[in-house]
């Protein structure tokens, strides 16, 4: 007998999590069980045979599949990119049709505030924030695997790489959204809180550490490319500890003793690896334990599922959700560009 809509949905949402190394943990007519992540997929997909294994059973069902995906996404995804870019954004997720508005508070030391968010056509716009609260626009990104689903029904690709597929593409979007929000909005910094150098200037980076310093603990977010050129003139004082790390990372994971270096992710635009998504040349500094992350990340809605049908019948999955992003600059926050890596996107 196949299993109910909650219980399949309870298996899609934990396969889809599950890690192939791991076992997972999984509770099913209330008995807590621990299952392979083999055990995992191939439940699944004898359990999704029962509904859509046959042409004519998809047929007859593949809304109530395409609203199994629609959830297990609307889990995933809000929790992925705040897993990723917590530490810097502010992640929320609105019903459909609510505005979503996020609430700045005024925090000491606070000067102005500006908004950069995503306008008509692509155009970045900057506005000065004269209120506390503020809206986030949202619009739709789609992300689909380029894998039919009888692949997964004939047990030759695993569930959860099929929503990593999907999953990797719109969260590359999103990431791709704030990368281009952030370097939008370097000019509303104030010109003491911005560098642009030629390599990487120890001096004048320093001097932007104790600016941020000045309003909380500070981390540094840059790329792994940023953060191997982060060293120090002087060698003297580099103890063996340090060379082991540098060794063993590439980089200081933590800068000059106490600041934490966060590397951010990095990414290719195809499955070439030529062109990278996010400029290496840009790095951020950002004080911790202030009153409002400078990113918003707005969800809206539900996530939506559709096919697209080939010639030949094969199916691919198409996943579609509505995101906004904004970036709101204020005199806590740091920028350091190195010109030598700046537009750097060749994977040379």
């Amino acid at each position: 007998m196949a299993m109910e809509y909650k219980d399949l949905l309870a298996l899609m949402k934990a396969t889809a999590k599950a890690a192939p190394s791991a076992p997972v943990n999984f509770s099913y007519e209330g008995k807590p069980q621990t299952f392979s992540y083999e055990a995992m997929n191939e439940t699944l997909r004898k359990e999704l045979n029962e509904y859509v294994g046959t042409y004519a059973l998809y047929r007859e069902n593949k809304n109530m599949l395409f609203s199994l995906i629609e959830e297990t996404m609307d889990d995933l995804l809000p929790k992925r990119v705040l897993e990723q870019y917590g530490q810097f954004a502010d992640v929320r997720t609105f019903a459909q049709g609510t505005k979503p508005i996020f609430k700045h508070k005024t925090g000491r030391m606070r000067a102005k505030q500006f908004i950069t968010r995503v306008g008509l056509a692509g155009i970045y716009e900057v506005f000065k924030l004269g209120q506390e609260n503020f809206e986030v626009q949202t619009s739709a990104i789609g992300g689909a695997a380029q894998i039919g689903l009888e692949e997964f029904l004939d047990g030759r690709v695993d569930f959860s790489e099929l929503t990593q597929i999907v999953m990797d593409g719109m969260d590359e979007l999103v990431y791709r959204e704030i990368a281009k929000a952030l370097t939008s909005s370097i000019a509303q910094l104030p010109a003491a809180n911005r560098v642009s150098a030629t390599g990487f200037d120890e001096v004048e980076f320093d001097r932007l550490i104790a600016t941020a310093s000045a309003y909380g603990a500070p981390a540094i977010y840059c790329t792994y490319e940023f953060a191997v050129k982060m060293m120090p003139s002087a060698t003297t004082w580099v103890s063996d500890n340090m060379r082991d790390e540098v060794w063993r990372n590439g980089y200081f994971t933590r800068y000059k003793g106490n600041i934490p270096v966060i590397i951010l992710p990095q990414s290719f635009e195809d499955e070439t690896n030529a062109t990278k998504v996010i400029d290496p040349g840009y790095c951020w500094i950002i004080p911790g334990g202030t009153d409002s992350k400078p990113v918003k990340v707005a969800f809206e809605g539900n996530t939506i599922v559709d096919e697209f049908a080939h010639y030949d019948r094969s199916r691919d999955i198409q996943v579609y959700k509505k995101v906004g992003v904004v970036v709101m600059m204020t005199n806590n926050i740091c920028s350091y560009v190195d010109t030598s890596l700046a537009g750097k996107l060749a994977n040379e």
